[in-house]
């Protein structure tokens, strides 16, 4: 290799490194896809679709009736469960307030009326007026009439009071559970965002924990970039970053936060046009990104500019 041929070799491999040395360490760039956060809706009772009230593309707030379904049949069975508990309810009352006070006063009578015949009849047998069986009847009238009376005077036991007082409880849990049967039949947003997915109509018949709507959440969006082993060691939680989108233009940019870091290492998407590209091995690093006008959208594809020179609160 001539002398010329040498020079003009070191001015190319010159030139290569100051190109390599202008890029900025304070930042690391990637691209990726904007993704919303799905809220899948299911039912949480059985029926028949009454309303439906939004469609896909409506937005909702947080509260916003969603659908009806028809909550006749666990109207019925809440009016079963509320008297169930009045009597329940009223048996309990009872226990607690013991013998009522005519009841007392005549079993009391009738204790003393056949206390005065067992006292005669037992004088009456000492002298062998009357025979032992008569003298028996007498007594064990005396002592049924007693057992009565102090039975009425003294109420029911603890535990039967306990016992009422738990099929009170029972009966009163039975019919909360029918109350929030039929609150349930009102499905309501959980969160604010876009109606993506209406999967019934009005009139079908709906199971228990069938998904009937979907709402995307689109403040804030999160946007995925990869980066490699070596980008790794310059990224942490709470980095800022600017996010910039090719629909928009150069004017206008995202303000975003770095939310996660994969702890593994995974090979490059599939959606990454080259074969090369998807065989490296690369970190999962995502990105919050604020959306307070809803223009950025799930799906769109994004540029993400992480500044690495320090990160902020969260």
């Amino acid at each position: 290799m001539t002398r010329v041929d040498w020079v003009t070799l070191l001015l190319i491999v010159a030139v290569a490194a100051a190109g390599c040395s202008d890029g900025d360490e304070n930042f690391v760039e990637a691209s990726g896809t904007l993704e919303g956060t799905d809220v899948n809706i299911g039912t949480e009772v059985a029926g028949r679709v009454k309303t439906l009230r939004v469609n896909e593309g409506s937005v909702v707030t947080y509260g916003d009736t969603l659908l009806t379904i028809d909550d006749t049949e666990y109207q019925i069975q809440l009016r079963q469960a509320m008297a169930n508990l009045e009597s329940y309810d009223a048996a309990y009352r009872l226990a607690l307030a013991g013998s009522r006070e005519e009841d007392v006063i005549q079993a009391e009578a009738a204790f003393r009326n056949a206390e005065g015949d067992y006292k005669r009849m037992k004088d009456l047998l000492a002298s062998q007026t009357i025979t032992q069986k008569q003298y028996d009847d007498v007594y064990a009238r005396f002592v049924a009439a007693q057992q009565t009376y102090e039975k009425l005077r003294r109420g029911l036991r603890p535990e039967e009071i306990a016992s009422a007082r738990t099929r009170r409880d029972y009966a009163a849990a039975q019919a909360d559970l029918l109350r929030k049967k039929v609150r349930d039949c009102t499905v309501l947003a959980p969160t604010a965002g876009t109606v993506t997915l209406r999967a019934i109509e009005p009139g079908e018949l709906v199971t228990l924990g069938t998904n009937v709507l979907r709402i995307t959440r689109l403040d804030p969006v999160n946007l995925m970039i990869y980066v490699s082993e070596a980008e790794l060691g310059k990224i942490r939680l709470g980095q800022e970053a600017r996010v910039s989108i090719d629909a928009f233009g150069e004017g206008r940019t995202f303000d975003g936060i770095v939310v996660y870091i994969s702890p593994t290492a995974e090979f490059t998407p599939k959606n990454v046009q080259t074969k090369e590209e998807r065989t490296k091995l690369v970190f999962g690093v995502k990105i919050e990104v604020k959306n307070p006008d809803g223009a950025l959208k799930p799906g769109l594809p994004a540029d993400a500019r992480v500044s690495t020179a320090g990160s902020i609160e969260r």
